[in-house]
């Protein structure tokens, strides 16, 4: 979907001023120069990127979307029950199907009082989702904006009541520290009666873990490798993605599951762009991304250091994953 092809019911903010490779240069060198190899996880998601996670998320070992979907739908009524009009924030948005589990728990004279935020990096993966959900719901208004919620939450509109959404397990992508922080910055955002609605993967068997994050098809290895088409795409690199192995496991003492990209051969690689050269042992890693696993306590303890409190808990029978919807503490 062009932007030229946006409707009247839809507006579109671009706070990605900074562009993704100006981004991307800083977050690389300083990763690659680490003594733990490292790059974020948010440079999964180009259009590539964000199809491949959709089909992660259709596998039988992934379970997260799954049971979070089953949550959504039985709880969505409960969740939306006093929202009547107003901003559904959803950070991270990617694919519709979970918010369009919220916007169906709502009647149409409270769906045409609303709007629809989705925030994300991946400008086309927005779009196309968008495009659905307008064809699904003519009477909703849309403001589309572009921007990484890790550091731009103050200038997403903030001028009426809303129900900020970060579903998914995204949180646990953040360690502590940064998952502290970047709770605390969504407090600062909410007013009396601004909802917050925060998904967590709770801790189960590290078979369990360890299956969703490396699948019989491989489809997790190629989205794990995928990264490296971005580094060479936006930075001028010349990774080989087939000289590094996916390596997926489960942390017990951080309670986090670790993606690695694992070179299988020594190796130099260039970076043009930021004038780097990267050198790799055999066996030397690059940490993509960590997947922090909650129990109840340890939630709550986040929550309550972000100055959060939890107004409702919603948990799967199983008790395999959470909605908490939270509100300001104060």
């Amino acid at each position: 979907m062009p932007r030229t092809a946006l409707t009247q019911s839809v507006e579109f903010m671009d706070c990605w001023t900074d562009g993704i490779s100006n981004q991307l240069a800083r977050d690389v060198f300083v990763g690659l120069t680490s003594k733990q190899k490292t790059i974020p996880s948010k440079y999964f998601y180009d259009s590539r990127g964000s199809k491949l996670f959709e089909e992660i998320c259709r596998l039988p070992e992934y379970y997260v979307t799954r049971v979070e979907m089953a949550l959504l739908k039985d709880r969505a009524h409960r969740i939306m029950r006093y929202f009547h009009q107003g901003d559904l924030v959803e950070l991270g948005s990617g694919a519709n199907w979970k918010i369009r589990m919220l916007i169906d728990a709502l009647d149409e004279k409270a769906r045409v009082r609303t709007r629809y935020v989705p925030v994300d990096v991946s400008e086309t993966a927005i779009l196309e989702s968008v495009n659905e959900l307008v064809d699904l719901y003519p009477e909703l208004s849309v403001m589309i904006v572009v921007a990484d919620f890790t550091r731009d939450l103050r200038r997403l509109p903030n001028d009426g009541p809303k129900l900020m959404l970060f579903l998914g397990s995204t949180i646990g992508n953040m360690n502590t520290e940064e998952s502290v922080s970047f709770l605390t910055s969504v407090a600062q955002c909410l007013v009396p009666g601004d909802r917050f609605l925060l998904g967590l993967d709770m801790v189960k068997p590290p078979k369990i873990l360890e299956a969703a994050y490396d699948d019989a098809k491989g489809i997790t290895a190629d989205f794990n490798r995928n990264m490296l088409h971005v580094v060479n795409r936006e930075l001028d690199a010349n990774f080989s993605p087939d000289h590094f192995d996916h390596l997926a496991f489960f942390n017990e003492e951080e309670e986090q599951v670790e993606m690695h990209l694992k070179a299988n051969r020594r190796m130099r690689v260039d970076i043009s762009d930021i004038d780097l050269t990267a050198t790799f042992e055999k066996g030397e890693t690059i940490l993509t991304e960590i997947s922090r696993k909650f129990t109840r306590e340890s939630a709550q303890s986040m929550i309550e250091q972000s100055g959060l409190e939890v107004a409702q808990w919603h948990q799967d029978p199983k008790g395999w994953f959470a909605l908490a919807d939270l509100c300001r503490a104060d």
